[in-house]
């Protein structure tokens, strides 16, 4: 089956830009204008990726991170936000609300594309996991069963996004083992890290935020100061 990709808001013109390239890649494309029909589209399609032009400017900041937060709760198809504002913090704001990428209108079309193809090869990994071999990885109270990506904590259910599932699949897998940020990108991303330190800070936050009961003294995810992150 084609991957089908939506595009939402598309005020920088990205779908015409980026439409080509999906083609030549055998991927369908289509855009929702506006919330409203974006909501009914989702309601009524299935999509394999969604591209969020979104405006993270003085105006229109907290709107654009409520609406990744809300698309993230309702979906955990992967999420790449496309904007003009270049601030780390508008980038960090969006991967914190849910986004598995953030990417800028300067990116180059070939980057943006090998992204959105990346990001769909994980989610197609992810996927077929419920169909591979019985799988379970535990560490004290923490359950991954990679089965159905299912995580747990002493009982409870733990809802990740996929990145953060990856992530602490990878680390759970080699128990022990430090991975620096750019080993975890590259592992996870499949994409050379640059500037990597600030995602990974992100997701491994919220992940702890999830994991843990006390995120400033995590039990399971810890930090080896100068090196990276481990898992026990």
């Amino acid at each position: 089956m084609d991957k089908r990709i939506l595009v939402f808001n598309n005020k920088t013109k990205i779908a015409e830009k980026i439409a080509p390239l999906l083609a030549g890649e055998g991927m369908e494309m289509s855009v929702a204008a506006d919330v409203e029909q974006l909501r009914k589209v989702l309601d009524r399609e299935r999509f394999h990726l969604m591209l969020i032009d979104v405006e993270l400017n003085d105006k229109g900041w907290d709107k654009g991170i409520e609406l990744i937060a809300g698309l993230r709760k309702r979906s955990s198809i992967p999420l790449i936000v496309i904007s003009d504002q270049c601030a780390e913090t508008a980038k960090i704001m969006a991967l914190e609300a849910g986004a598995d990428d953030y990417v800028t209108t300067k990116c180059n079309l070939l980057e943006l594309l090998a992204r959105i193809k990346s990001q769909l090869r994980r989610y197609t990994q992810l996927v077929s996991m419920c169909s591979g071999a019985d799988r379970i990885y535990r560490v004290d109270e923490l359950v991954i069963d990679d089965t159905c990506r299912a995580v747990s904590v002493e009982g409870r259910n733990v809802r990740l996004t996929p990145i953060e599932y990856k992530i602490l699949r990878l680390l759970v897998q080699q128990r022990g083992k430090v991975f620096s940020n750019s080993q975890i990108y590259e592992k996870i991303w499949h994409m050379q890290a640059i500037g990597a330190d600030n995602t990974i800070a992100v997701h491994i936050r919220h992940i702890r935020e999830k994991i843990e009961k006390n995120p400033r003294e995590p039990r399971y995810l810890k930090a080896v100061w100068g090196n990276g992150y481990k898992v026990g």
